[in-house]
């Protein structure tokens, strides 16, 4: 049996930067009552606080929960307030090289959008992140930008040369991450088996980006057991099935 399953956010469990939901809040406080839960994704912590927090339990079931922030370059856990374990933060000299690179690849790559909303180009302090339509992006407009990758990819093939000292990976809906090399969902798993003394061997990820290149990807390199998903309907019944299995 399984004792510890580790969620993607984004497209995974709710849609991308849309609110957690109640639906979805509930049944992770079902899954938190026979298993350790933790959630690996590219958003800030302050996205966390605002698309998962409010929908999960405020008992003591928060305890069995890791919260792991940009790209799992953070690691939060709960003891009656959410406590930073670890935070791989980028120097200014490497934020300047990053974020000129990412607006070289857009420009030449073409796919600068137009119109944009918000920020294209976010500092998350542990990652960068390019938004091509802009944080702020409808999601109807997010959704049909780029549905099969296939322009992140292009702007991804500019950007390795330009950064070879860094991981770049695709994700969310409009989203390239960068992070320190080997500094991602993988990295983020490894912590886990340290921080909580569970074996990858008892560990479930689910994801909707396990392609390669995609930001789930690199947790396929620890070996733990993957169920790719679609979208948020089908982790609930990847949920609901463990739930049902538990003893």
């Amino acid at each position: 049996m399984k004792q510890l399953m580790v969620f993607d956010l984004d497209g995974t469990l709710a849609k991308s930067k849309a609110p957690l939901g109640v639906g979805m809040g509930r049944l992770l406080g079902r899954l938190l009552s026979v298993a350790r839960v933790a959630i690996i994704s590219g958003g800030t912590w302050t996205q966390f606080q605002k698309q998962l927090l409010p929908y999960l339990p405020t008992d003591d079931r928060l305890k069995r929960l890791s919260m792991l922030p940009t790209t799992g370059t953070r690691f939060l856990q709960y003891d009656g307030q959410w406590r930073v374990l670890y935070a791989e933060d980028f120097t200014a000299a490497e934020k300047k090289k990053i974020v000129t690179s990412l607006d070289t690849a857009f420009d030449q790559s073409g796919f600068r959008p137009a119109k944009h909303w918000g920020e294209l180009i976010e500092d998350r302090g542990s990652q960068i992140t390019l938004s091509a339509l802009g944080q702020e992006a409808p999601l109807t407009e997010k959704k049909a930008w780029d549905p099969d990758f296939a322009k992140r990819k292009k702007i991804k093939a500019i950007l390795d040369p330009l950064l070879p000292d860094f991981s770049v990976t695709l994700g969310g809906a409009t989203s390239i991450d960068i992070t320190r090399p080997g500094v991602d969902k993988a990295y983020g798993i490894h912590k886990l088996k340290l921080e909580l003394d569970i074996p990858i061997a008892r560990m479930l990820f689910v994801g909707d980006a396990l392609f390669p290149g995609g930001n789930d990807h690199p947790a396929r390199t620890t070996g733990v057991e993957c169920i790719e998903v679609r979208d948020p309907l089908e982790t609930e019944h990847v949920i609901r099935a463990f739930i049902a299995a538990a003893p």
